[in-house]
């Protein structure tokens, strides 16, 4: 079986980025990784079995809180 949409060089990368940097622009680009990070540590979290529990919402919400009274 070959997939040949898997072989992408340091071109089409590069390419890949820079669209990706000027839709996003250079602000927003921190804030998707964060959220992509947040997100693949939940989902690993869950896969682990590893569940949150109420009282690490509530710090979990007071964290984000005090990052948005950052910006």
């Amino acid at each position: 079986m070959n997939i040949p949409f898997l072989f992408i060089g340091t071109t089409e990368i590069v390419v890949i980025l820079l669209v990706v940097l000027l839709l996003f622009g250079g602000k927003k680009i921190p804030e998707l990784m964060n959220g992509i990070g947040k997100g693949v540590k939940s989902f690993k979290d869950g896969m682990n079995g590893k569940d949150i529990g109420p009282e690490e919402k509530k710090d979990e919400a007071a964290a984000n809180a005090n990052d948005e009274t950052k910006r």
